[in-house]
């Protein structure tokens, strides 16, 4: 008997049904629900908030750029000399230079590594980003967010 019919060919493209039949499964959660978004966004939107509560305390805030990165860089051997046996640093800052705004940065995976739930890790942010806003200020991190160390 002569299947008039070709087969298809088996290629390496991409499976477009599983073994029984049935198409791909969906995501797990709809993209507006908070189960859906990734722990670096979670992680940057910690940070927003932290940034939204000082700016309305200090407006300058609004020129400077806040940064997340995952982990901070190694620069040559004269950056490891200055860590030596520290911790690694949990935020840094940049200041302003010639066509570039002060940054503040937060590396994400030191201060995860340092927190245990969400509620520990939104404090332990908030702190960091209150710190190195007090340094670029020249201010004590007291003075930039009264509440600073309280929770």
């Amino acid at each position: 008997m002569d299947n008039p019919v070709p087969p298809r060919a088996a290629g390496p493209g991409p499976r477009r049904r599983d073994r029984h039949g049935r198409g791909m499964r969906g995501p797990i959660a709809p993209p507006q629900v908070p189960l859906a978004a990734s722990r670096a966004e979670m992680f940057a939107d910690l940070v927003q908030d932290s940034v939204e509560r000082l700016e309305r305390r200090w407006p300058q805030l609004a020129e400077v750029e806040f940064l997340v990165l995952e982990v901070p860089r190694l620069e040559g051997q004269e950056s490891a000399a200055l860590w030596g046996d520290e911790a690694v640093p949990l935020g840094g800052i940049m200041p302003a230079r010639e066509g570039r705004r002060a940054r503040v940065v937060v590396y994400r995976r030191p201060v995860e590594i340092r927190s245990k739930g969400r509620d520990e890790r939104a404090a332990l942010v908030h702190e960091v980003v209150v710190e190195q806003v007090a340094e670029l200020l020249g201010l004590t991190p007291e003075t930039v967010d009264p509440r600073y160390g309280e929770e």
